[in-house]
């Protein structure tokens, strides 16, 4: 039987994106009333496909959360020079960096082309230089924030932990970095980080260094998992900071709700970016 509730929200997902794209340059005219100051620094790393995204979380990231220290666009180096002009104009503090800015030094030579040519390798490689100077929010595009985001103010004093890792709801990675049934506990995605202090990532360049074969989409990912299990980082409080596939086949969203911080719409639900977004009014 065709699941109606399914295609009707994959529609609208569609013809919401479609529209927001092509209302970008009016969009980004229109200011956001920032009523906080974050004290930390935020970082996002995106490219031009996804632009719609990007401009729809930084504005969600200005009303729900305020106004950071800094917002830092790490290119993956697609962004057009239209692209950058329209993220530009969403709010002064607003800036773009490329890859390049970021790519950590002293590290053993074999992974620098990975960090440095890969799509997810250079998205390691922002996230291995963070933080820079303070507490620093790390978010990919496809990130909505809701009411409950005022949250991320008092987490940011937290010192029980050196950094907070996004819950995956299920394990996403790359199978060859692990040695033990232990290790693929508790799976980390890296679409939400928040960094006190800088991580150790050896044993995660060690493994790196060992694999055998080209990098996976994941490979990132996995290095990320072993380096935040290793310095002892803790998950968010996965009811609010949600990341959950359960909801795909149908018309809802399960998780919008007022104490919701954050979602991240991974891929198989990224629908639900824009038809949750489209009854917020387009923020």
């Amino acid at each position: 039987m065709l699941n109606f509730g399914y295609h009707l929200a994959r529609a609208e997902g569609t013809v919401s994106r479609f529209i927001y794209g092509a209302a970008l340059p009016a969009i980004t005219r229109r200011s956001v009333t920032a009523n906080a100051s974050p004290p930390f620094d935020v970082f996002s790393y995106s490219g031009e496909q996804n632009l719609p995204e990007q401009v729809a979380s930084i504005r969600s990231f200005l009303r729900y959360v305020g106004r950071p220290k800094r917002f830092t666009i790490v290119s993956d180096g697609t962004l057009s020079d239209r692209s950058i002009r329209l993220l530009k104009r969403l709010d002064p503090i607003i800036s773009i960096s490329g890859p390049a800015d970021w790519v950590p030094k002293d590290l053993p030579a074999r992974i620098y082309p990975y960090l440095t040519s890969h799509p997810t390798g250079k998205q390691l490689a922002l996230i291995m230089s963070l933080p820079v100077e303070g507490p620093t929010l790390y978010l990919d595009s496809d990130v909505l924030f809701f009411p409950g985001a005022n949250e991320l103010m008092g987490l940011a004093k937290s010192r029980e932990t050196p950094a907070y890792y996004m819950a995956d709801c299920r394990l996403s990675a790359d199978e060859r970095l692990f040695r033990g049934e232990a290790e693929r506990n508790r799976p980390v995605n890296t679409g939400v980080l928040f960094l006190f202090q800088k991580l150790d990532w050896a044993l995660a360049i060690r493994r790196f260094i060992e694999l055998e074969g080209v990098p996976e989409f994941f490979t990132n990912q996995t290095m990320t998992h072993l380096t935040m299990h290793a310095n002892g980082a803790m998950p968010f409080n996965d009811k609010k900071y949600v990341l959950q596939l359960d909801d795909q086949f149908v018309y809802p969203d399960r998780y919008m709700n007022c104490d919701l911080v954050l979602r991240h719409y991974v891929n198989p639900v990224r629908h639900k970016f824009w038809t949750t977004l489209a009854r917020r009014g387009f923020l």
